[in-house]
């Protein structure tokens, strides 16, 4: 049996052009093209590192809690000035599927953008991104009640499941297009570039040295808490020997003592019961005076922690903490305070709405 027909197209039009083309799941079905070809983009586009974290982040949440992977939504903000584009940072969107077709909470959506306008005065919403592989008729549906939000919106998408070494992120703008005398609207892909400040090359360097695997043995913030915890470690367990051998040094003044080679014993071994085998009747050992001044001189080498200073800088550090958190409960206040004022807002209209109505048949 034959595979499906398709139109024919008119040689050297649109449709000639790539308008159709086959589904990877499934070889027999036909659907439209959602690419535009020989089109140039209108604008530069600079992307944020801090987005694609922020998308990355958004899709191994949502996995994380479904169990596997979900397509997430969210919104692009940055600056626009003229044909140059900046895109700084994103939010995540709400949406829910009414017969296999993506509906974005466009309710959600005015409320974060207040919220974040406080925040950040200076951005503006830019466009919004999603996850999976190359842009199919669903990205289309979605694109659509995105313009009725804001004119010519950018679309980027990122492809979490690649294996190639190359920054799975792609960025669209639309098009409309003619295709069998209707008006289409397309997407033309856009060249981007990185843009970074200080702040997230410094934030993204943890992140820019794990290895493709994920381990994260690379990382430098890993190997440094790695070589701190193995100092601390073995500082301890030395301590520890010392603090053994001067109270067998006491306890050898009234009868047993501790031999000096019980200070070669491995890291971590320096027990009460390891140590019983370097306990010997007082006498046999001399009382080694020599180890104590060393112990006693280590005493007196280490700092202080009494000083003015140290209890500036830690009263310093506590402030600084304790007014985090008060920031951080204040922010909560402000947001409860918000959708309180919000609810009451909506009943007093409900209400005036009432008696404006009672007072038409009255």
């Amino acid at each position: 049996m034959d595979g499906p027909t398709l139109p024919s197209p008119v040689p050297g039009s649109r449709e000639d052009r790539g308008a159709w083309t086959l589904t990877p799941s499934s070889p027999s079905l036909v659907v439209p093209s959602v690419m535009a070809s020989g089109v140039t983009g209108s604008v530069s586009v600079a992307l944020h590192p801090l987005v694609i974290l922020n998308i990355s982040d958004h899709w191994i949440r949502m996995r994380s809690q479904e169990g596997r992977p979900m397509q997430v939504i969210g919104a692009l903000i940055g600056k626009q000035e003229g044909r140059n584009i900046e895109v700084m940072n994103s939010f995540e969107l709400l949406s829910h599927t009414v017969e296999e077709k993506i509906i974005i909470d466009k309710e959600y959506y005015y409320t974060k953008e207040e919220q974040f306008k406080q925040v950040f005065k200076e951005l503006e919403f830019l466009g919004w991104y999603t996850t999976g592989g190359p842009p199919d008729p669903s990205d289309i549906h979605v694109h659509k009640q995105v313009c009725e939000i804001i004119e010519s919106p950018l679309f980027l998408k990122l492809n979490p499941m690649t294996k190639h070494t190359d920054l799975p992120v792609s960025v669209f703008e639309s098009v409309i297009d003619i295709i069998n005398g209707e008006a289409t609207m397309l997407f033309a892909e856009l060249t981007y570039t990185l843009a970074t400040e200080e702040a997230e090359r410094i934030g993204v360097d943890h992140v820019a040295r794990m290895t493709a695997t994920g381990s994260g043995e690379n990382s430098t913030v890993a190997e440094h808490l790695i070589a701190q915890h193995s100092a601390i470690k073995m500082l301890h367990s030395r301590v520890k020997l010392i603090l053994e051998y001067v109270k067998a040094s006491e306890a050898g003044r009234t009868g047993i003592s501790l031999v000096p080679e019980a200070l070669c014993l491995p890291s971590g071994e320096a027990t009460a019961s390891t140590l019983m085998p370097f306990l010997v009747p007082s006498g046999e050992v001399p009382f080694n005076h020599e180890i104590l001044r060393e112990a006693y001189a280590l005493c007196h080498c280490l700092p202080v922690l009494s000083t003015d200073k140290f209890k500036t800088d830690f009263y310093d550090q506590c402030n600084d903490v304790g007014l985090m958190a008060y920031l951080g409960t204040i922010t909560k206040t402000c947001n409860t305070m918000n959708q309180f004022v919000n609810k009451f807002n909506v009943l007093y209209d409900r209400q005036g709405i009432g008696r404006r109505m009672r007072g038409l048949f009255f």
